[in-house]
């Protein structure tokens, strides 16, 4: 079976190599025609009654890529391939379409042959490729007779760009005294040519100029030190021209360059190094201690921090009177002085200076030592100095009150350069204003010159100052410090003024008090006092005194058992005296009174009062006894209030029951702005009103008719209002005093009627107002107002009867 169906596939190859469709170039598309289909499909059908068979579907067109040359020079068009299908007979029937990138502008097709030329030069740096779709048509109907078919023409490269060192120039730096091979820096071009096409875009680099100090890889492009020991002190920077060249290098590459600015970083190669090995300095001998007197310096090749030199002085013969330290600017040794020179003394110094590198590196330590050494001779010049007084400061001390011309003390200075000259006192005006003191020129004795009080001044400082006699300018000065020392003038006295208790259960030898002293004289450091009791009190059973050594005494007790219903303030005499010349004392007296104590000794009470109190009753207890007497006055005082505001309620025991408030005053009411002394409650109900009701709040005199009932529209309200203000207003029958009488609708079911003057009936008779008093305790004020005026105008007639 194997066999049969390779030669029937060997068949159908035959068939189709009959009727091929060739292009004019090899890479030309190819293509199948429908006879040829036709054919290849009967003989493939013709198997499939056989053991097996298969079926191919082809296509008419089968297309490869067509390839342009890029920068194509030539005048005429560029041919690039031939289009061609199995259909086109030869006999112009078919037409050939071209369509996509650059067609028409850049490409053109012939419609008949099929032949594709390019139109102008390309560039594939531009554009690599081109896609486009071909497709075959009746050249009368434009029908196609086949699908549209995709192919691409690519550009062919050609070395035609030369390589490029986008990053140039390159800058980099190498440590001097590097070994050969030493990495340096790494350079790179870039070739636009197509690196998968010829050798266009291969690159090797070479160095055309910095041989023989640098070497450069000639395919990665690193470059690296090709001598050892390049020494920056010699040759600090290096310019290295580096050439990339495409084509692999090989004759007519195109080459691009770029340069390598290549710097020798400095190392610690060169130890410092004097420029003399001794040298020789002149100092005043005035120079000032920490001042520099002199400088020196060591060179050192190197740069930066491998350059810092650090100065020693080696111990000798200056040690101890010179140092030095490095000026971190210029890496100079500055000589300081560190004590005070003295030409008399001492007119020379000898010494040794090492300079050694702050920073070694240990690669170059078998070069030898790092260090260098210089002698210093330092000559000290005479210099005409003031006198020098023996000591720096004096202190003396005086006596306050001393007499007059009394010498405390003496000054000494003398001139030590060679000639010697004589030294003269004196004391500084300023310093002395009210001239205390004196000296003597010659001799330099200070005395006083007037009694000094310590309690003015305790402290005087005064400046001496001295003179060479043949160098008057030549002067010197120092301080003297006169302390005036205090006599003892004023006695010890009691510290403060101490309040002292002793317990009702204190215990014999307690101490009740620690008391202390003070003293007005000076100083109070150095005071010492004693305690002690009174030669007269020294029988005293109750206390004594102990004195501790430590300028505090105490208070103790001698017996137990005080009561204060018995005695309750002691009084206990104490002695004080001083350790002064002469020593002074003075009694002070200490008050102690008898107070109660808890068992631990705190403090209760002092009060005489409070022994009264029951034995045993503890604070606690009379704290909560004062609170229940304090709720108790509370309460009272809250009732007291509550019945008082109870007795102000007259005529009103609710809201609901309001009619009418009569008002009772014996002072001026305020007239029709007065609406503060009294509120008048509000009538809503006209319902209510009714016929042959009285005035009861005055005594009617004539006599009213009957009103009708007032009507609820507003206007009948507002009328009937205003006639009984008109009324009210001629009304001589009305109270003496200003009232205010409010209108409105009444309520009703009132036992009492109403009250308001609005309906009363003026008569003539005079009313019983007795029965006020039926209508309950809400009348009861009104009631008696009235009785009392019914009693007077009783009164009153029967006095007219008896006249």
């Amino acid at each position: 079976m194997l066999t049969r169906n390779c030669l029937l596939l060997f068949l159908w190859i035959l068939v189709n190599e009959g009727s091929g469709f060739s292009s004019h170039k090899p890479s030309s598309p190819l293509g199948r025609s429908r006879s040829g289909r036709e054919r290849a499909r009967s003989s493939v059908g013709s198997t499939r009654n056989g053991a097996a068979g298969f079926q191919r579907v082809k296509r008419g067109w089968v297309w490869n890529q067509f390839f342009v040359l890029e920068e194509y020079m030539g005048s005429d068009p560029q041919y690039v391939g031939k289009l061609h299908t199995d259909l086109d007979k030869g006999d112009s029937s078919v037409k050939y379409t071209l369509s996509g990138d650059g067609a028409g502008s850049i490409f053109t097709i012939d419609q008949t042959t099929g032949d594709i030329h390019a139109l102008r030069s390309l560039d594939r740096e531009e554009k690599p490729y081109y896609t486009l779709r071909a497709q075959a048509v009746d050249i009368d109907t434009n029908i196609p007779l086949e699908p549209e078919s995709e192919f691409v023409i690519k550009v062919q490269d050609i070395n035609d760009n030369e390589p490029k060192f986008l990053e140039g120039p390159y800058t980099a730096s190498v440590p001097e005294m590097s070994p050969v091979g030493t990495y340096v820096t790494q350079v790179t071009a870039t070739d636009a040519d197509d690196p998968t096409y010829g050798n266009s875009a291969r690159v090797v680099y070479s160095i055309l100029h910095g041989q023989p100090y640098f070497s450069v890889d000639p395919k990665t492009g690193v470059i690296k030190t090709a001598l050892p020991n390049m020494d920056r002190e010699v040759k600090e920077e290096y310019q290295v021209l580096i050439q990339a060249k495409d084509m692999g290098g090989q004759l007519g590459g195109l080459a691009g360059t770029t340069i390598v600015n290549i710097t020798l970083s400095d190392v610690n190669d060169n130890p410092p190094r004097f420029s003399k090995s001794f040298f020789h300095l002149r100092v005043p001998e005035s120079s000032a201690m920490g001042s520099a007197v002199g400088r020196i310096k060591a060179h050192d090749l190197d740069i930066g921090r491998n350059a810092e030199v650090e100065y020693t002085i080696v111990p000798g013969d200056g040690g101890a009177m010179f140092d030095i330290t490095t000026n971190e600017h210029n890496q100079e040794g500055m000589i300081i002085l560190k004590r005070p020179l003295d030409y008399e003394t001492k007119k020379a110094y000898t010494f040794k200076v090492e300079a050694s590198n702050a920073h070694l590196d240990p690669r170059f330590q078998s070069f030898g030592a790092f260090k260098d050494t210089a002698t210093v001779k330092i000559n000290v010049l005479d210099v005409d100095e003031p006198p020098v007084f023996n000591k720096p400061s004096y202190v003396m001390d005086v006596y306050e009150d001393t007499p007059a011309g009394t010498i405390i003390g003496a000054v000494t200075a003398q001139d030590l350069d060679a000639s010697s000259s004589p030294v003269r006192y004196s004391i500084d005006w300023k310093s002395d204003l009210d001239s205390y003191f004196d000296i003597d020129p010659v001799e330099g004795t200070i005395s006083t010159n007037e009694l000094l009080d310590r309690e003015n001044i305790a402290q005087h400082n005064i400046s001496v100052v001295a003179t060479k006699l043949n160098s008057p300018v030549m002067t010197s000065r120092v301080a003297v410090t006169v302390h005036v020392l205090d006599i003892n003038e004023f006695p010890p006295e009691l510290a403060s003024p101490y309040e002292t208790f002793v317990c009702e259960n204190s215990k014999v030898g307690q101490v009740i008090q620690i008391f202390s002293a003070k003293d007005q004289d000076l100083p109070s450091a150095g005071q010492q006092f004693s305690f002690r009791t009174s030669k007269e009190d020294v029988k005293n059973k109750n206390f004594t005194v102990r004195d501790f050594g430590n300028n505090t005494a105490g208070i103790v007790t001698k017996r137990s058992g005080f009561r204060r219903r018995l005695q309750e303030i002691y009084f206990l005499p104490v002695v004080i005296e001083d350790n002064g010349y002469p020593p002074k004392s003075s009694t002070g007296t200490l008050t102690i009174r008898v107070c109660g104590c808890e068992l631990d000794g705190s403090l209760l009470t002092c009060s005489a009062e409070a022994i009264f109190l029951p034995v045993g009753l503890s604070t606690g207890a009379l704290i909560a006894i004062l609170l229940c007497i304090v709720i108790l006055l509370v309460i009272v005082v809250l009732y007291v209030g509550l019945r008082r505001q109870k007795k102000k309620e007259t005529l009103m025991s609710s809201k609901e029951d309001i009619r009418d408030n009569v008002i009772h005053y014996d002072d001026e009411g305020g007239g029709e702005e007065d609406t503060h002394a009294f509120d008048m409650g509000t009538l809503r109900n006209p319902k209510v009103v009714k016929e042959n009701l009285y005035r009861r709040d005055i005594k009617p005199e004539m006599q009213r008719g009957p009103k009708p009932p007032a009507s609820q529209d507003s206007s009948d309200i507002r009328d009937f209002i205003n006639q009984r203000l008109k009324e009210h207003d001629t009304d001589n029958s009305a109270p003496p005093y200003d009232s205010l009488a409010t209108y409105a609708y009444e309520g009703n079911g009132s036992v009492a009627e109403s009250l308001s003057s609005i309906e009363s009936l003026a008569v003539d008779f005079e009313e019983d107002y007795d029965y006020l008093s039926d209508w309950g305790p809400h009348f009861k004020t009104l009631a008696g107002i009235f009785g009392e005026q019914s009693e007077t105008h009783s009164d009153s007639t029967n006095t007219e009867n008896t006249h």
